[in-house]
């Protein structure tokens, strides 16, 4: 008896291997935990969407928690769609500069054509500093073409730990890495990028889970 029970268990470890505990996911997708510009933004039963304006954006602009992580693992469902220009992404560990315009600086997990999965540095230079922009990881476009379902919903998989980031695209993985200019804590914010046409991006499906 005392086997059938512990084979049950790790088939039960096993089926949720990898998967993110959900402990965190009610306060960080609760409206009170965002802000930004909220005539492009709307925060509303765990869906998280932004939408541009018909003539599209002239800087970048997000949505930023108010709280700061250090680390965390997420995982969620996006959808990106507008006109070949469209591109969107998700601040980890970064920093609000303006609040004008809801610029921030930092790491960010790029979604776009020709870089989704990859890890891209948001106004924060190859130093670790606020400055240019740079790419500190682009993932493989052509593997990430035969797993990327373009205009639906696509799993999106982040885990920050320490100097270590992981993302996944549907299962692919596409960064897996130390990076020493990591900060060691910041806000997660999602992108609105520059567009000439509109576009939109939806988040749904957000599990979230601080590791400590």
């Amino acid at each position: 008896m005392r086997s059938i029970l512990l084979a049950a268990l790790l088939a039960l470890g096993l089926l949720f291997a990898g998967s993110v505990r959900a402990d965190d996911s009610k306060e960080f997708v609760s409206p009170d935990n965002w802000e930004g510009l909220m005539q492009y933004w709307k925060v509303e039963n765990g869906v998280i969407t932004g939408t541009s304006p018909p003539e599209g954006l002239k800087s970048n602009t997000f949505l930023c928690s108010k709280k700061k992580y250090k680390d965390f693992e997420t995982k969620f469902q996006v959808r990106a769609k507008g006109g070949n220009d469209y591109n969107s992404g998700i601040q980890i560990r970064s920093e609000l500069l303006d609040r004008k315009n809801f610029a921030v600086a930092g790491p960010q997990c790029d979604i776009g054509e020709g870089y989704w999965g990859s890890l891209y540095g948001e106004r924060f230079s190859k130093e670790g500093k606020v400055g240019g922009g740079h790419m500190m990881k682009g993932a493989d476009w052509s593997a990430v073409q035969k797993v990327l379902k373009k205009g639906e919903f696509n799993e999106y998989y982040i885990k920050c730990a320490g100097k270590h980031v992981t993302i996944k695209i549907n299962d692919l993985t596409t960064v897996d890495q130390d990076f020493d200019i990591m900060p060691e804590n910041g806000i997660i914010a999602w992108q609105l990028h520059v567009t000439k046409t509109p576009m939109e991006v939806t988040f749904k499906d957000i599990h979230f889970k601080e590791l400590k």
